[in-house]
Order: structure tokens, then C-alpha cells, then sequence
């Protein structure tokens, strides 16, 4: 049987850039004490920049800390005005530093992605990695644009299916009952798949 969720649901919430959306679901789901984790699953931290065909790009080894002060050297008027600078601001004060998805090994039991092309990024690190020990991980997308309002009804929308997730008395068993309410609930299509840790 598979664990009781109510004390051992381990969540990882995944974007592109580990930046805005998984941020802000990172940090709703911690809030109400969630065991979480965020990452992106992108080659790149790519943010908007000056144009859109001069976004700020980084590597995921920097830390939120470092591209809020390039982005405050750069144009701080037009990142204090975009939303980034107070974006990095709460990021800074979740973890020190995006992480990218392919590189870390932890165990989840639910990895929730917020777009489709990261959901199956997700799918194909995990479909290439030796399982462990054959315990079952759903993969969750529903898509979320990747803009500060879409980010945050969208952490609502995930707060709300963990705490589904968090109340099943058997996930497993229960995940397409649970996914179909959800579906209903926030009017979204849900994309679900299980991997193996």
C-alpha cells in the first residue's frame, strides 16, 4: 500500500526556468507546510529582457542573489516595473539558486509541471534514469503561463490538488478519481503519467 499521504507526500513543482511559476508554488506549498521542492528543466535560466529578442539569459549555477543585482545594474526601473526584481526578491528568500530538474536525484512522489514541453522533459529524465527502488511517481502537468498573474492563480490551482493529493488514504489507487475532480474544479486539462524512482 502506498504511504499515507498526510505526513510523506514529497512534491517537486517544475518550470522551464525555476523562476516564476514553480517559485510561486514552491512557495504557496510551503506556507501550508508541504514538503516541497522547485526546479526548472530548461538548458538555460532565460528571463525577459530590454526586447524580446534580448532576453537575460543565465546558468543555472547562479543564484537569485547574483541576477537580481545584474538585472538592478542593468535597468532597474524596467525590472523594478516588469515584476522581476520583486520576483527575485521572494525567490531569494524560498533557496539560494534555480535548480535544474535533470540534475538533481531526490524522490518524489508527484512531480506537478506547469506546461506541456517541461512535462515531457520531465518524463524523458525519468524515463532515462535506473530506478531505484520501483516506487511509483505521478507526473502531473496542467499549463500555466508564464506571467506573474497566470503564476499566481496557477500556485492556487496547485495548492488546492495537493491538498487532494495530501488527503488520499491510498494516492495510487485514488489519482484518477482525485485528477478527474480537479479537472472539473479549475477547468484545465490535466495530462497524468506514471515513472518509477
Amino acid at each position: 500500500m502506498a504511504p499515507n499521504m498526510d505526513d510523506d507526500l514529497h512534491i517537486a513543482v517544475i518550470c522551464s526556468s525555476n523562476m516564476n511559476r514553480s517559485m510561486e508554488a514552491h512557495n504557496f506549498l510551503a506556507k501550508k507546510g508541504f514538503q516541497v521542492q522547485s526546479f526548472g528543466t530548461g538548458d538555460k535560466v532565460k528571463l525577459p529582457g530590454s526586447a524580446a529578442d534580448k532576453p537575460n539569459i543565465y546558468d543555472f549555477g547562479i543564484t537569485y542573489e547574483e541576477i537580481y543585482q545584474d538585472l538592478m545594474s542593468k535597468d532597474k526601473s524596467l525590472y523594478t516595473q516588469n515584476g522581476l526584481l520583486h520576483t527575485l526578491d521572494r525567490n531569494r528568500r524560498i533557496k539560494s539558486r534555480p535548480e535544474r530538474f535533470q540534475e538533481n536525484h531526490d524522490k518524489f512522489h508527484v512531480l506537478i509541471t506547469c506546461e506541456e514541453r517541461v512535462y515531457d522533459q520531465v518524463l524523458e529524465c525519468m524515463e532515462n534514469r535506473t530506478p531505484v527502488d520501483n516506487t511509483i511517481v505521478h507526473v502531473i502537468n496542467f499549463d500555466i503561463q508564464d506571467n506573474l498573474e497566470e503564476a499566481t492563480i496557477g500556485a492556487f490551482l496547485i495548492s488546492d490538488l495537493c491538498s487532494m493529493l495530501r488527503k488520499s488514504e491510498d494516492l495510487d489507487n485514488d489519482i484518477d478519481e482525485v485528477l478527474h475532480d480537479f479537472e472539473e474544479k479549475c477547468k484545465r486539462p490535466i495530462l497524468h503519467s506514471i515513472v518509477f524512482n
